[in-house]
């Protein structure tokens, strides 16, 4: 099991704006919680649903007392689950920061929301008269793993490996993105886009209006494609019991628990 825990990018900003859509999405999210059998009802109602705006003849008007382009936002806020959430919180989280320094805090909100409307258009023109509504941060957070890509391709991702032991890797963005990426195109191949289930397309098109917009919305002087900050596969391994080290040491200008300077970070980036 593969599960990336941070990167290797300083901190340049205080990211308030990628802070607020964590907290935005988990008010949200803990709203649907609160509404108990109810929560169904709810995402029917702010969920995207293609068939309400592409199609919207026929449909029951209780499901249509928001606007069907409003929908388009208040989908994003929305989750389907505990993992859903969770999972989705963790890379906006690893990755939103740095993105949110290159395009500075107004621009990274405008594009945040640009990437989830592609995102969902993908989605929903790809099945227009589709009844499913579909929920979730995924599709703006792909946009925000496109640009990464294009901005940090050799930033290296620190990823748990869940095996015999318990290790640490530093993966390059381009492989744990480029897997990423790939892994939704052979799901999409395979999945019907109008049928209940993830939703591949948003992530595709998400993904893709974030390595192309971020060219235009990025701020002067920040360079694309950057090079690496730290040693491409350094591996850390930790033994299940305390008091026992792996026999290779942490790697990276920010390693070890007095190292100091301007790349040491926290656990999550």
């Amino acid at each position: 099991m593969l599960l990336p825990i941070r990167d290797d990018n300083p901190h340049t900003i205080t990211p308030f704006v990628n802070y607020g859509l964590i907290v935005a999405c988990a008010a949200a999210f803990l709203w649907q919680l609160s509404l108990g059998a109810n929560g169904d009802a709810a995402v029917a109602v702010f969920g995207f649903t293609p068939g309400h705006l592409f199609a919207s003849s026929g449909t029951d008007p209780r499901l249509t007392a928001v606007p069907a382009w409003i929908t388009i936002f208040t989908s994003m806020f929305l989750h389907g689950g505990w993992m859903h959430f969770l999972g989705n919180m963790l890379y906006l989280w690893i990755f939103g920061d740095n993105i949110e320094a290159s395009l500075g805090h107004r621009r990274y909100l405008f594009f945040y929301i640009v990437c989830g409307v592609a995102a969902a258009l993908a989605q929903g023109l790809s099945a227009p008269t589709s009844e499913v509504p579909m929920i979730g941060a995924s599709g703006a957070i792909a946009g925000v793993l496109g640009a990464y890509l294009v901005l940090h391709p050799r930033a290296n991702i620190k990823v748990f490996v869940f095996l015999i032991i318990i290790t640490t890797i530093n993966i390059p963005a381009f492989i744990v993105l480029g897997v990423w990426f790939g892994m939704q195109l052979m799901s999409s191949a395979a999945a019907d886009p109008g049928a209940p289930g993830v939703a591949f397309l948003a992530h595709i098109g998400g993904f893709i209006a974030g390595a192309v917009l971020v060219f235009f919305f990025r701020q002067r002087g920040v360079q694309v494609f950057e090079p690496a900050h730290s040693k491409a596969f350094a591996v850390e391994r930790r033994p299940l019991r305390p008091g026992r080290r792996g026999s290779i040491p942490d790697s990276g200008p920010d390693s070890g628990p007095d190292s100091g300077g301007p790349n040491q970070r926290g656990p999550w980036g």
